[in-house]
């Protein structure tokens, strides 16, 4: 099996584990490993000899791609693997670790159980940033989460907003999250947002600080347009794309939409969303 190695440079506290899995990663596979993780990689002292180095950004039509650290770095690369049909496996070695298969420690068995087809592919909806003021946008794709927010002002942002050419409300307030499925855990949970099945076919809008109470999250489905036109009193606003944020001046009208692709991320067969939230929120847990 072709496959891509990439990860974030800290990791010193695994070395030994990582070691072990690089070395079996390079006997039990054709490894190719980003540039600068490899590079990051070798500074510890762990041999990648065996493996071909693959320039940032470039996956050389690998057959999996083995994500090391948490659910950012996974994310960096979610619009390149998708574009380029690449299944990608988690290893978690951050905090929550949503999107991961598994830990570091159970990695080789995972790498095992994909080469035998002893697991799930699981496609996931993300989002595209379709155009900014009419202008078409080139590949601006989300996994989690667009959201708008206000940027060095207290001012509230006035926020009208079309579902499918259909006038829903003007949100008052400090934003806008509008989140996949797969990103519901994420920003959007964090601001009152609905947590949703990551296969499901639905999309949430919640409004960060809504300035009335009656504003409340909405869940719509996925083949949804949504247009919202950003006004403040402020000079610029602000769009964040997965956390990679850009500034759009005040008056600026964005068009969301399900991107044209899905990435297939593979999890353990046994796996379930409902064990996700106990192990990771820790429902049902007696903290008394």
């Amino acid at each position: 099996m072709k496959i891509a190695l990439f990860g974030n440079p800290y990791q010193e506290k695994y070395k030994a584990s990582l070691n072990d899995f690089v070395s079996y990663l390079q006997e039990a596979s054709d490894l190719m490993i980003e540039k600068d993780f490899r590079d990051y990689l070798e500074s510890m002292g762990i041999d990648t000899d065996k493996a071909q180095v693959l320039e940032t950004g470039n996956f050389g039509g690998a057959e999996l791609a083995v994500s090391i650290g948490g659910d950012g770095t996974l994310l960096s690369k979610a619009a390149l693997l998708a574009r380029q049909g690449i299944p990608v496996v988690g290893i978690n070695t951050g905090h929550l670790g949503y999107l991961a298969a598994c830990r570091l420690n159970e990695a080789r068995e995972m790498i095992e159980s994909i080469k035998h087809g002893d697991c799930r592919h699981e496609e996931r909806t993300m989002l595209q940033l379709v155009s900014i003021n009419g202008e078409p946008c080139d590949n601006i794709i989300a996994l989690n989460e667009i959201a708008i927010l206000r940027q060095d002002t207290t001012s509230m942002i006035s926020m009208p907003t079309t579902i499918n050419g259909t006038m829903l409300t003007t949100y008052m307030g400090d934003g806008l999250v509008i989140s996949t499925p797969t990103g519901s855990t994420a920003y959007n949970m964090s601001v009152g947002g609905p947590i949703m099945m990551p296969l499901t076919s639905c999309l949430a809008l919640s409004p960060i600080s809504p300035h009335s109470l009656t504003m409340r999250p909405i869940v719509v489905s996925d083949n949804s347009e949504i247009v919202v036109t950003i006004n403040t009193r402020a000079q610029w606003i602000q769009v964040s794309v997965d956390g990679m944020a850009m500034t759009l001046p005040s008056g600026s009208t964005v068009k969301i939409a399900q991107a044209p692709y899905k990435l297939s991320v593979i999890q353990k067969k046994e796996h379930n969303f409902a064990n996700t939230l106990r192990e990771k929120l820790l429902w049902g847990a007696d903290q008394r």
